[in-house]
């Protein structure tokens, strides 16, 4: 910023907001290794976007983050030597090199992701549960003012997103979601919802939060897509019951619940995840390929009032 811009600022303006940045960095444990690990914040952040991108540039990486190239080179060695990243030459441009997180690197930071999780769950912990959505607003309100992509007042409002634990009302909700989307886009009969009521009810009855995870999906706080991971063995994991909204469609949030269950999977230990799906939904195997599930079986069926195929597609961890 210009210093003369600068200097207009009132000075205890200025204070407040220094005064807030030494506290919630104490308070998160960013002054020096990050999340007990011998990873800065700076690394943790790259590991981060390599881990929920298919691909990425160095030079992006530069650019979004303001990194020394010099000290993003080191970083991308280090990762490299441990097997975590490869690098392949752009087509586009033979100057550029492009990232992208090998099955040892995701093994690896599935922990981390897993303990950040953690440790800003039990920071939440600390605050009554009645005052939560007050400080994700402001949390929101400050991240919407200081982004001039999103703050400025020409500017669209962000779309609000927040992945959670599921609440009472939620599992009614994904079952009435599944058979009126079902029912719309692909003629299933009432015994597509009767199934999907099957497979929630055993999921509440027999939950292990060892061993199964479930995520309520919400955009400017409305409900508006799930996602479910169960236990099928001491090594096999399976996806169930992924779904959006229409108007959810489109924002990444599919990928965004994937990538979830995937970094589950890999914390708690499985090796393997299964998932099975039908041919005619080109936007959920997308997303599954895209994160390297290969698709192991095709039966055609004649189910829920239509004919259809049903795939098996498996992802190792």
């Amino acid at each position: 910023m210009n210093t003369a811009v600068a200097a207009q600022v009132p000075a205890a303006q200025v204070k407040a907001v220094r005064a807030f940045n030494r506290f919630y960095t104490q308070r998160i444990g960013v002054l020096d290794r990050y999340l007990g690990s011998d990873f800065s914040l700076s690394e943790i952040r790259v590991l981060y976007e390599l881990a929920h991108r298919e691909q990425l540039a160095a030079a992006d990486l530069v650019r979004e983050f303001g990194l020394d190239a010099g000290y993003l080179s080191r970083m991308l060695r280090r990762f490299e030597s441990q097997g975590w990243i490869t690098r392949t030459t752009s087509a586009r441009d033979a100057r550029q090199s492009l990232l992208r997180m090998t099955r040892q690197g995701h093994a690896a930071f599935a922990p981390m992701q897993q303990r950040s999780r953690d440790e800003t769950a039990a920071l939440l912990a600390t605050v009554p549960p009645e005052a939560r959505p007050r400080l994700v607003e402001a949390l929101q309100t400050v991240q919407a003012l200081l982004d001039p992509t999103t703050g400025g007042a020409s500017a669209p409002a962000a779309r609000q997103v927040l992945l959670r634990d599921p609440r009472p009302g939620d599992i009614g909700w994904v079952v009435q979601q599944h058979g009126e989307v079902y029912a719309r886009e692909c003629g299933f009969t009432l015994e597509f919802e009767a199934l999907v009521a099957d497979i929630t009810a055993q999921f509440i009855k027999k939950f292990d939060p060892a061993a199964d995870r479930c995520w309520i999906a919400e955009v400017d706080g409305q409900r508006a897509g799930s996602v479910f991971v169960v236990r099928r063995s001491a090594t096999v994991a399976q996806l169930r019951l992924l779904i959006l909204t229409p108007e959810a469609r489109g924002l990444g949030l599919g990928g965004r619940l994937v990538d979830e269950c995937i970094a589950f999977a890999r914390a708690q230990g499985y090796r393997t995840m299964r998932l099975w799906t039908q041919s005619n939904r080109p936007a959920a195997r997308a997303i599954y390929a895209g994160r390297g599930f290969v698709q192991k079986t095709s039966e055609p069926k004649h189910s829920y009032g239509q004919d259809v195929v049903v795939e098996e597609w498996v992802l190792k961890l």
